[in-house]
């Protein structure tokens, strides 16, 4: 019967899951998570009693001819120091009909791909239309992927990026400019890559924020992915107080997981209902974006629902090239 399971290396799924492809299926769980039609179960983040690391497992279903998608892995971010991606995990896929094994995957390439590519969405529903200038936090794996990604929403003309490791930074931007068609310089500090940006990207683990409010121009968007746990927190409270919009990818997961927004409902600087979920932005259920000086902050933690719409798109890119 393992013969008709499919296996699919991280380069396998790099090669059926282009950029495009992979915003098309973070379109599509965002949507159908605004719709009310995806199956969403809570998801587990438990950190490690022995180290920094945190073990997570996500269960979701995308929709009725797509089977349930189970994703297991960890966070480590010792794995940075080493250049090293800090996530890894393993996805499973059923069979929509008969929960028969369909799938086993790299976890962690599908995780690069759809956490960018959902921060592509996010950026092209809450940007302003104009928005040319992209600030970056971090030089890994996430940073470098959501390059790529948001250069396919926004025509991007300049991008400055920063993070602690010098030469990290320098070989991330060479890397970028070489086969991006428009500069991208490192910088010496955080506050210089966020100044002026009308788009800032943070992919940080960092448990201190690395963007601040007081930094930011009017009409910048702020997309955090590294706020993923109560401890970590990649922006300051004052990025909050100046948003005109807080948007998360599900409101009751960002509330028990997202570093900044479990502390500004604590604190009383949020409201649970001022916390906007991207899909019903998609849907046209609630507005982000008023005016091109509003400053929006996205907050996204990940959710299952994304790895369902990725893995599913591999998948059905598989079983088209079969023989």
């Amino acid at each position: 019967m393992t013969d008709d399971i499919l296996f699919l290396s991280g380069d396998r799924i790099r090669h059926l899951l282009d950029a495009d492809a992979a915003i098309a299926s973070q379109r599509a769980a965002f949507t159908a998570l605004g719709a009310g039609d995806a199956d969403l179960p809570g998801k587990i983040m438990h950190p490690s009693r022995f180290d920094d690391s945190v073990v997570f497992a996500y269960v979701s279903r995308l929709s009725a001819d797509t089977g349930a998608v189970a994703k297991f892995g960890s966070v480590n971010p010792a794995n940075a120091r080493a250049g090293l991606p800090t996530v890894h995990a393993v996805i499973s896929a059923l069979d929509p009909v008969t929960g028969r094994l369909v799938a086993v995957m790299d976890g962690t390439a599908v995780t690069t791909l759809r956490t960018a590519a959902g921060s592509a969405v996010a950026v092209d529903a809450l940007a302003a239309p104009d928005a040319d200038r992209l600030g970056v936090l971090g030089s890994g794996t996430q940073a470098l992927a959501h390059v790529r990604a948001i250069a396919r929403v926004r025509d991007l003309k300049s991008v400055r990026l920063w993070s602690p490791n010098p030469q990290r930074r320098a070989h991330a931007a060479e890397a970028l400019s070489a086969e991006l068609p428009f500069p991208v310089e490192a910088v010496d500090t955080a506050k210089e890559a966020v100044t002026g940006a009308s788009v800032v990207a943070a992919c940080t683990l960092s448990t201190t924020p690395v963007v601040h409010g007081a930094w930011l121009a009017p009409g910048c968007t702020v997309v955090s992915v590294g706020s993923f746990e109560p401890t970590r927190g990649e922006v300051d409270p004052e990025v909050l107080r100046r948003a005109a919009a807080v948007v998360v990818d599900d409101p009751e997961t960002a509330a028990g997981h997202a570093g900044p927004i479990v502390d500004a409902l604590r604190d009383g600087l949020l409201a649970r209902d001022d916390l906007i979920p991207l899909g019903a932005v998609l849907t046209g259920r609630r507005s982000a974006r008023t005016g091109v000086d509003d400053i929006v902050y996205y907050n996204s933690v990940g959710l299952g629902i994304q790895d369902a719409a990725a893995a599913w798109a591999v998948i059905d890119a598989a079983q088209k090239e079969r023989p």
